[in-house]
């Protein structure tokens, strides 16, 4: 199984020339709540430019890896104890997350949290607060509205009488009012109609292939995550125990087994299957 971990420190997602230097490098970081509570245990991952990289696993660790890369652990009593993140090479340990929002990198966190007394249009407006060209922020409205029709419709409505899937709509809507070069998408499924949830994972892959946004994706839905993904990472009690290209691990049999629903063995987590071992580190 040639996809599984023990990869080494040369690793990359992506063939392609351009993308050797990741836009986003994680190398063996290790994250700690309330000085005591250890949740990611040496967690390394690449997510090249212009490319949907996924992060699978149930409760694992998946939500704290975003935070970590957003710097928005410390609203959360958390902190990177170990390792380093790079953004295009360069350590952002002592960037805010506005500061990161300005170079690009903006976070949709889990649960669409839309100001629920603002229109779906103040909503949106609130994600263009970086940008000071009012014919760029006009435009990008114009794209959100090409991109989620239903917002343009729905525009001078509250949020809170919106539905979930107009909500999810809005807060990737509203990250993409900044202009992003990645977007860090939180359980974007959650909640939401099988359809509905279709819908959006096709605009994400529409926004990729057209627009170059790059998408760091937590998801519980493995199936859906590896049908838009190019490479998946499946993360385990906040390590990651097996990485490789969406196509490879949807039709692994052990990833059908934990995360497909297909099979009926006993076998509790990954550690019971003999391709697991743990992975190296990429050291900063």
């Amino acid at each position: 199984m040639n996809q599984v971990i023990g990869m080494t420190e040369t690793h990359n997602p992506s063939s392609t020339p351009a993308a050797t230097t990741p836009l986003v490098e994680v190398n063996g970081i290790e994250v700690i709540y309330n000085h005591v509570i250890l949740v990611l245990k040496g967690v390394s991952l690449q997510v090249p430019h212009q490319s949907i990289v996924a992060l699978l696993g149930n409760g694992a660790g998946k939500t704290t890896t975003l935070r970590a890369i957003s710097n928005l652990l410390k609203g959360e009593r958390g902190e990177v104890t170990k390792g380093g993140i790079t953004l295009e090479g360069e350590q952002i340990a002592n960037l805010s997350p506005a500061e990161l929002v300005k170079r690009g990198v903006v976070q949709v966190m889990e649960g669409r949290h839309c100001f629920a007394h603002l229109t779906i249009e103040e909503n949106l407006m609130t994600g263009s607060y970086t940008r000071t060209d009012k014919g760029e922020i006009a435009a990008n409205l114009e794209k959100v509205y090409n991109y989620f029709p239903r917002l343009k419709t729905r525009r001078t409505s509250q949020a809170a009488y919106t539905s979930g899937g107009e909500q999810q709509m809005c807060a990737i809507g509203r990250a993409l009012m900044s202009n992003p070069r990645m977007v860090l998408l939180d359980e974007p499924s959650m909640g939401l109609a099988p359809q509905i949830v279709d819908e959006v994972f096709h605009i994400v892959k529409d926004l990729n292939s057209k627009e170059k946004v790059t998408f760091l994706l937590a998801e519980q839905n493995t199936n859906m995550a590896l049908k838009y993904a190019d490479y998946g990472y499946i993360m385990e009690s906040g390590r990651i125990v097996m990485d490789g290209k969406a196509s490879d691990l949807a039709n692994n049999e052990d990833v059908k087994e934990f995360y497909l629903g297909v099979g009926g063995s006993e076998r509790k987590s990954f550690k019971d299957v003999k391709s697991y071992k743990r992975r190296k580190r990429w050291l900063a």
